[in-house]
């Protein structure tokens, strides 16, 4: 390849068989699980946030946690952690643990939808800048995703969520608020802007 093609804005991510494995750990914990009311398989969305995660400059580590960043809240909480961390190490299994809303499902089970998401954001201003980079990527590829419903079905989408409309958005707005502030790389923070902007145009009514 010519040396003027490579794009040099961010660093270069090497992706080793470490990766490869985790991509397989991924498949095997989520092969079941689809995507909340619809029929995708999931693993669409970790291979998605993995993406976004290299593309903002990401080392492997980081996209080793952007696929695995579900596995505790959704696939065996903390002793899933543990395992996490025996396979791809302590640094991978921080950002894991730190992306969770919840390791305990009777716990989020029994609580309010904002209650839940509040305690993430109150968290969220203290994460690691791992952690954020990780947690903008799951939030950017599920914005997009809430874009793409709401231009197909309308605002009835968002119903799907246990929160009101007006929560998933403010849910939404705070994550990439704390970005922002954070100083979270602008691949991950201006197309999720974008995505909240329109999210709230249909919320409010204006679309």
């Amino acid at each position: 390849m010519d040396q003027k093609s490579v794009d040099t804005r961010t660093p270069l991510t090497n992706l080793t068989e470490r990766y490869s494995q985790a991509v397989s750990y991924a498949a095997v914990l989520h092969g079941a699980q689809m995507r909340k009311g619809t029929s995708i398989a999931y693993i669409s969305h970790l291979l998605g946030v993995s993406s976004l995660v290299i593309e903002a400059g990401g080392d492997e580590d980081l996209a080793i946690a952007g696929l695995l960043h579900d596995a505790v809240e959704d696939a065996g909480g903390l002793p899933r952690l543990a395992d996490v961390e025996a396979r791809f190490g302590k640094r991978v299994a921080d950002v894991v643990f730190a992306c969770s809303d919840s390791h305990n499902e009777e716990w989020k089970a029994s609580v309010s939808y904002w209650e839940r998401k509040q305690q993430y954001l109150d968290h969220l201003v203290e994460a690691s800048d791992d952690a954020l980079i990780v947690s903008t990527a799951d939030k950017l590829h599920n914005a997009r995703a809430i874009c793409v419903d709401l231009q197909e079905s309308g605002v009835d989408v968002l119903d799907k969520f246990n929160g009101s409309r007006q929560e998933v958005l403010r849910y939404y707005s705070e994550c990439c608020r704390i970005a922002v502030e954070r100083g979270v790389s602008t691949k991950l923070t201006l197309p999720l802007q974008a995505a909240v902007e329109e999210i709230r145009a249909y919320v409010d009514g204006n679309i």
